[in-house]
């Protein structure tokens, strides 16, 4: 695997894409007569590094260590676009996501980066309810399977990795060897989730030898990466270094809490007294953890959401566009791929350890960074029930090479100042 070099001027005119003030100019490569012109207020270093890679002539296949929300959909996006020949009506690129969110998500940015091109059409395939739109009518598996013969004609595809597999073994609606762009978005939580990293790798077999292969991950683990290897050959890596792991404008801090439950929900509920947060998430280990504080939380009148691995793909949809529309300011959930634009404080109601009891350092990483996105300021707050719980911390902290400072929430002064 080569690591990527940084990039030049000269290299980055090479590419398909300019930066033209505020407008980003994406010639389109497959017919350059047509431009399509998206407004990007400031590009992020990820878009930077990774642009001229996605959109190189021959196309280069990548994996790309980035955390999500700092501009990577809106990369591979674009690199779609650029790759479009919307004057052929079959399914040209294809993306997957770990969750059925997380593919809605993908699915919106494209529709809003394509409004002036309304000859681009997307299929958005996932579990769920029928949903149309203006320029799409995103069905889901089951209605697939109504179709019979009729196939997908839209040039992107966007959906979880079975449902798309079905779509093209089951029920054959596209044919995969026409395939010119695969990418996976947020490979590390897709290897997390039974069977995913199996049907990605099936998909891949299905697509010819010179489709660019376009991965994405939060984390660059030894799993990570013998995930890709089986599906991308021969690379360019882009890989953070770990000192940009922890975003530099999340403030980090702990609270002792080694009276268990009780003394962690008063620090909350202090933390809640004297701080504006704008919405909050608090990460638990354990779905009878979420549960207890959901209940305690209600009680006090709060308007609190809950999620966990036992919750169904329509109750998870319910609670997301409830917190979107800001129905609901915290979310309780032992999930770690949740994704809220207005969240300005993550509570790590424990301490995550994986399945050996050794500090998870990469769920860590998933469940801290998304309040500071972007250049915006963020706060985690971690409770510490016991001596190994701070002990994790502290390992956690070595890893990351990020203080993590302690914080008295019994003191409302202290507390107010970490708005400062």
């Amino acid at each position: 695997m080569a690591e990527a070099a940084p990039d030049t001027d000269e290299n980055y005119s090479k590419s398909a894409a300019s930066s033209r003030g505020r407008i980003l100019v994406l010639s389109n490569t497959l017919n350059p007569s047509k431009g399509i012109h998206i407004r990007v207020y400031k590009q992020s270093k990820i878009q930077e590094e990774v642009l001229p890679l996605l959109l190189a002539d021959p196309p280069q296949s990548i994996i790309v260590q980035s955390r999500s929300g700092t501009g990577n959909t809106v990369a591979f996006v674009l690199a779609m676009l650029a790759r479009v020949d919307a004057s052929r009506h079959y399914p040209q690129m294809l993306c997957l996501s770990p969750t059925e969110e997380s593919a809605q998500q993908t699915a919106r940015a494209l529709q809003q980066m394509t409004q002036n091109s309304p000859e681009i059409q997307m299929k958005l395939v996932v579990f769920g309810s029928k949903r149309t739109s203006e320029r799409s009518v995103i069905h889901s598996l089951l209605m697939i399977s109504t179709l019979g013969n009729q196939r997908i004609t839209e040039h992107i595809i966007i959906g979880t990795a079975g449902t798309i597999l079905d779509c093209a073994v089951r029920y054959r609606v596209f044919d995969p060897k026409l395939i010119n762009m695969f990418v996976l978005d947020e490979a590390d939580i897709m290897i997390d989730t039974q069977g995913q990293q199996d049907q990605a790798i099936r998909l891949r077999k299905l697509l010819r030898t010179d489709c660019q292969h376009v991965l994405f991950s939060v984390t660059c683990s030894k799993e990570v990466m013998s995930f890709a290897n089986k599906i991308i050959l021969d690379p360019d890596v882009i890989r953070l270094r770990r000192l940009e792991e922890s975003l530099d404008n999340i403030k980090q801090y702990y609270v002792q809490c080694r009276a268990g439950d009780e003394e962690k929900f008063a620090a909350l509920t202090n933390i809640y007294g004297v701080l504006t947060i704008g919405q909050c998430i608090v990460s638990c280990c354990t779905s009878g953890s979420a549960i207890w504080l959901a209940d305690k939380m209600k009680e006090e009148g709060h308007a609190v959401a809950l999620l966990t691995n036992r919750s169904s793909i329509q109750q998870r949809n319910d609670v997301l566009n409830r917190l979107r529309k800001g129905q609901e300011r915290i979310l309780i959930t032992t999930l770690k791929d949740v994704d809220i634009d207005q969240l300005t404080l993550v509570v790590n109601w424990d301490i995550p350890v994986d399945f050996n009891n050794e500090p998870d350092c990469q769920t860590y990483l998933h469940r801290i960074w998304r309040p500071g996105r972007f250049a915006q300021s963020g706060l985690t707050i971690c409770f510490v029930d016991s001596q190994e719980a701070y002990d994790n911390m502290m390992r956690i902290q070595n890893h990351f090479k990020r203080i993590i400072s302690e914080l008295n929430t019994d003191d409302p002064d202290k507390i107010g100042k970490l708005q400062n």
